[in-house]
């Protein structure tokens, strides 16, 4: 059977990487781009000879698709999608797209917070385990261009909600959904059911032979959980003690699957704090599944740093500590960086606000933060919802200002946190040159 004509939408690392390998595959392809394609994207399409527009879609040209793959950054409502969709061509994600040629076993983790650490270190440990192990998907890398270079024994697949609302078929062996809280609610229509509801797609093809890792301390994720998932469940928690999964008991984290267990103490893992537990709890869990051995999964536990932009030392000038946590898009992530901290907190937040709910942080807010320096185009709703909590509140419109402000505002013991819990497009390119002009400026004080 024939393969239909395939366009692709978005020029960026999931969409060149579709491209490559349905060229690969022996499709026929175009790509289109609605903005300007960066250089080392542009050549990589002209040296692998794919068709391609920039800055505009020919619509006569996209619509003889007979499949669509959509970057995951294109809502719904963009007339390019409506035209589609009017047209009744099939759309899929780049990792459907991808699961389909790949013969290696699939681990897909998800969740509002914690993916990206949570796939880095579970990555870790196979890798140190010996498996061809490749890490791809929402953490930068595209699953389709990993399968059409050389396909892996085993996928560590980090996906966004966003990528999940366009598969149907794919598949993992191992499934993991973190927790979730209210995150780009503005695509879910305001609510949250909608964006569980993608969340639990990552389950739509598990069976009975496939497990369902999730975390239990998650009110969202409970309260939303779908009636029969066929998979087995291992879910993770800090608040009780159960007979399959993991949990603490006595400052001790306890893995049981139903042919593993494992134990180590809390205090020797290698990423502390409440909201990095979960993440050692979920890899862990996953490791023993896979049955790496017991020594391996310890050591592994035990070395693995933090990634860049979570939680990252960066200075301690005049005793005041400065913490890049650029990663932090939402207002979760910012409630358990500010769990963490033990010492008076200035706090550097704000970007793009995407349906924010700051309420969650009022308490730890009146708690912890001594003063708020806003980083951001529009910071009317972080007044708003801490107006009566923080007595000192000032707009920055550059991370430079929002360093010196800051620094203005500490003292010898504080802690400087920049953990945004808005999306960065408004000043920056992306958290990573967010989290890296923050560092700069942090260092030449």
């Amino acid at each position: 059977m024939k393969a239909p004509h395939l366009v692709i939408l978005g020029a960026a690392e999931s969409g060149v990487g579709a491209a490559l390998l349905a060229r690969r595959q022996g499709a026929t392809v175009f790509l289109s781009e609605q903005g300007k394609i960066k250089d080392h994207f542009r050549t990589t399409l002209l040296e692998a000879a794919i068709p391609f527009e920039e800055e505009g879609h020919t619509m006569e040209q996209i619509l003889t698709a007979g499949e669509v793959i959509k970057s995951p950054g294109i809502p719904e409502k963009a007339a390019v999608m409506k035209a589609i969709r009017s047209a009744g061509i099939p759309v899929i994600s780049e990792i459907e797209y991808a699961a389909r040629y790949t013969k290696g076993t699939i681990i897909a983790i998800t969740g509002t917070n914690g993916k990206t650490t949570t796939s880095s270190l579970l990555h870790h440990i196979l890798v140190k385990a010996g498996l061809d192990a490749a890490l791809v998907g929402n953490i930068g890398s595209s699953f389709a261009a990993r399968v059409a270079q050389q396909d892996a024994a085993v996928y560590v697949v980090e996906v966004s909600s966003f990528q999940l609302d366009d598969c149907y078929e794919f598949h993992p062996h191992i499934a993991l959904l973190l927790n979730i809280s209210g995150n780009h609610l503005d695509r879910y229509d305001y609510e949250l059911p909608k964006y569980a509801a993608a969340k639990f797609r990552l389950l739509q093809r598990c069976t009975s032979d496939d497990f369902f890792i999730y975390g239990a301390d998650s009110t969202d994720l409970m309260e939303n959980m779908p009636d029969g998932i066929a998979a087995t469940r291992l879910p993770f928690t800090q608040q009780q003690v159960l007979p399959y999964g993991a949990f603490t008991q006595h400052d001790t984290l306890i893995i049981n699957t139903h042919k593993n267990n494992f134990t180590m103490s809390i205090y020797e893992l290698g990423l502390q704090g409440r909201h990095n537990l979960y993440n050692s709890m979920a890899a862990g869990i996953a490791a023993c599944v896979l049955n790496i051995r017991k020594d391996t999964l310890r050591e592994s536990l035990m070395d693995f740093k933090a990634l860049e932009h979570r939680l990252e030392f960066v200075a301690n000038i005049h005793g005041i500590e400065f913490i890049n946590d650029s990663k932090s898009t939402t207002v979760n992530s910012a409630w358990y960086a500010l769990e963490s901290m033990n010492k008076p907190v200035v706090w550097v937040a704000g970007g793009v606000d995407k349906g924010n709910d700051y309420s969650i942080l009022t308490d730890l807010v009146k708690q912890k933060v001594k003063a708020i320096v806003c980083l951001g185009l529009d910071n009317r709703k972080i007044h708003e919802a801490f107006a009566s909590s923080v007595d000192l509140i000032v707009n920055t419109g550059s991370a430079e200002e929002a360093v010196k402000a800051a620094y203005h505002f500490a003292t010898k013991g504080d802690a400087v946190l920049f953990s945004p819990s808005c999306a960065s497009f408004d000043l920056f390119e992306n958290y990573e040159d967010r989290g890296r002009q923050f560092k700069k400026q942090v260092r030449s004080l």
